[in-house]
C-alpha cells in the first residue's frame, strides 16, 4: 500500500527549492539528503523518481532541494506531487508507543471501561492529520453521518492503543463528542437556552 509521506505546496525562491506539507513523523529520514523519493503528480498515476540534494526548516516549513530542480519555473511545475513509501518498506516502530498512520487508519474506536458511557463504540480512523497543534485521528462515526469527529492524539484522551488487538480506546473530556463542541451558538440555539433558563425573579 502506498503512504503519503510528504505534498508539495510550492516553490520557494529562485533556485528550485520546494515548500513541502510533511505527512510523516520521521521527515528527517524520509528527506535525508542522498535519499530517493517516488513522486506522483497531481491527477496523475505516472510516478517519477526524485534524489533529495537538501532539506531545511524555514519559519516551521521544510524546504526540499531536488536534483535536477534548479529554478522556479521546474519547481512550479511540481506543485500538488504527492511523495509516496510503500508500507511494507517501514515496518513496525520502533518505539511500542508510537505508530505509523496506516496502521491506525480503519481501526475501530471505542470509549474507555469505567465510566457509564465505557464500551461505546464511536467510529473508525478514517486518517491521522499532522498539524502545527500536534496529531489528530480524524474518526468515521458509526452512525455513517457526514459529521468527523476530530481526537487530538495524546495519551490522557487516547490511553489505549493496540494494533495487534484492533481497538483504540479513548477517555474523551465532556463535550468532546458533540458536533457543536467548539461552535458558537446559533441564533436559534441561543433562543432556545434563553427559553430553558429558569427564572431566579420571586413574585412580589
Amino acid at each position: 500500500m502506498e503512504l503519503v509521506v510528504g505534498r508539495v505546496a510550492k516553490s520557494h525562491g529562485v533556485r528550485g527549492e520546494l515548500v513541502v506539507e510533511v505527512r510523516t513523523d520521521e521527515p528527517e529520514a524520509r528527506f535525508a539528503p542522498g535519499s530517493t523519493l517516488r513522486g506522483r503528480a497531481a491527477r496523475s498515476k505516472e510516478v517519477r523518481n526524485f534524489t533529495v540534494e537538501s532539506a531545511r526548516e524555514h519559519s516551521g516549513r521544510l524546504l526540499v532541494q531536488l536534483a535536477g530542480v534548479t529554478d522556479r519555473g521546474a519547481a512550479d511545475a511540481l506543485r500538488g506531487t504527492l511523495f509516496l513509501v510503500d508500507s511494507e518498506d517501514l515496518g513496525s516502530a520502533a518505539d511500542p508507543d508510537e505508530f505509523y498512520d496506516h496502521e491506525l487508519e480503519g481501526l475501530p474506536v471505542r470509549i474507555v471501561a469505567g465510566r457509564p458511557d465505557g464500551g461505546t463504540e464511536i467510529g473508525t480512523v478514517r486518517e491521522v492529520l499532522h498539524t502545527a497543534a500536534g496529531e489528530l485521528l480524524a474518526i468515521r462515526p458509526a452512525d455513517d453521518s457526514s459529521r468527523e469527529i476530530l481526537i487530538p492524539f495524546v495519551t490522557e484522551i487516547v490511553p489505549t492503543v493496540s494494533v495487534a488487538d484492533g481497538m483504540i480506546e479513548i477517555d474523551p473530556p465532556v463535550g468532546l463528542l458533540d458536533p457543536d463542541f467548539g461552535e458558537p451558538p446559533t441564533k436559534a440555539k441561543k433562543q432556545q437556552e434563553m427559553k430553558l433558563r429558569p427564572t431566579t425573579e420571586e413574585n412580589e
